[in-house]
């Protein structure tokens, strides 16, 4: 069984499929440990940023933005590994600026707690650093696309339509049937779209046919011993 992983406002939205097949389970997790008590789960696609720079830019972040073109907007800077103890936003900033002399955009302090929650576990167990792997939805979506970028952000209604035909192409009614089960104060819509987005590439990962950014080697190694690299 694959996993498809996308952050929500309730915790997680998990979404299982096998290699083949248009039948999605969907569950929302509180804690990102029950992630891994999915029965016979070979591989988890989650959006969120895994290994972390000790200062500046990760190369995959890079690549991903100069391939988007007018949807990079949409790949936050990863935070460094310091900004991980921090207790609030200012705080956050103030690691930040010690330690590479900028601070840390809202956007990238508001899923810290997520992915300290990620980081931990695979801390806690580096062997799953095999079966975990960080994808981006926009990157995922565009290569879906044919290569060519969504025309229109994901949270207009023009910008839902197009993911949503993409969606339905390989996971046809699975968007409509999940949305039915969850309220829209816990799931919002592209919550959904994007966990079907990273559940799309975690059958590509299993294939071998994904996207791997950075495209060249050899792959940046965080201070954990964790890959920095994005897949789509």
């Amino acid at each position: 069984m694959l996993l498809g992983v996308d952050g929500c406002r309730s915790g997680w939205l998990a979404l299982t499929a096998g290699i083949e097949g248009i039948e999605v389970l969907d569950q929302v997790h509180q804690e990102a440990s029950t992630l891994l008590t999915q029965p016979g789960w070979q591989l988890l696609a989650i959006d969120i940023p895994i290994g972390l720079p000790e200062r500046g830019s990760r190369a995959c972040d890079q690549e991903a933005r100069r391939l988007l073109g007018a949807r990079r907007s949409s790949v936050f800077p990863a935070p460094i590994r310091a900004v991980l103890a921090a207790r609030d936003h200012q705080q956050a900033c103030q690691i930040s600026r010690q330690q590479q002399g900028k601070g840390l955009s809202v956007q990238s302090f508001n899923i810290l707690a997520k992915i300290r929650s990620i980081d931990e576990l695979l801390q806690a167990d580096p062997a799953l650093a095999q079966r975990i792997h960080e994808v981006h939805p926009e990157l995922i979506f565009q290569q879906w696309n044919g290569g060519r970028p969504m025309e229109n952000g994901k949270k207009t209604a023009q910008g839902k339509q197009e993911r949503l035909q993409l969606v339905d192409t390989e996971f046809p009614g699975a968007w409509a049937t999940i949305r039915q089960r969850h309220l829209r104060s816990d799931v919002a819509d592209d919550d959904i779209l994007d966990a079907l987005a990273a559940l799309h590439t975690a059958r590509r990962l299993r294939q071998g046919v994904a996207l791997q950014l950075p495209a060249q080697a050899p792959i940046e190694i965080d201070a954990c011993g964790l890959p920095m690299r994005i897949s789509a």
